[in-house]
C-alpha cells in the first residue's frame, strides 16, 4: 500500500496557516514563513533579506 504524496512529504510551518493560499504550499520543500513578526526577525538576526511572494494561483 502506497502513500498519498502529501502524507509521504513533511509539511513545513505553512500547514498551521488559515488560508487557503498558503495551505496550497505546506508541503513545498522550502522552509516559508508566513507574514509575521517571527520571520522579520529572524531574518534580523540572520542578517538575510526577506523573500516576498505575492502569491499566484
Amino acid at each position: 500500500m502506497t502513500l498519498p504524496d502529501k502524507e509521504q512529504r513533511k509539511a513545513n510551518r505553512l500547514i498551521r496557516e488559515k488560508s487557503p493560499y498558503l495551505l496550497q504550499h505546506a508541503y513545498n520543500p522550502v522552509n516559508w514563513y508566513a507574514w509575521s513578526p517571527e520571520a522579520f526577525q529572524k531574518a534580523q538576526k540572520e542578517d538575510k533579506p526577506i523573500f516576498l511572494s505575492i502569491g499566484y494561483s
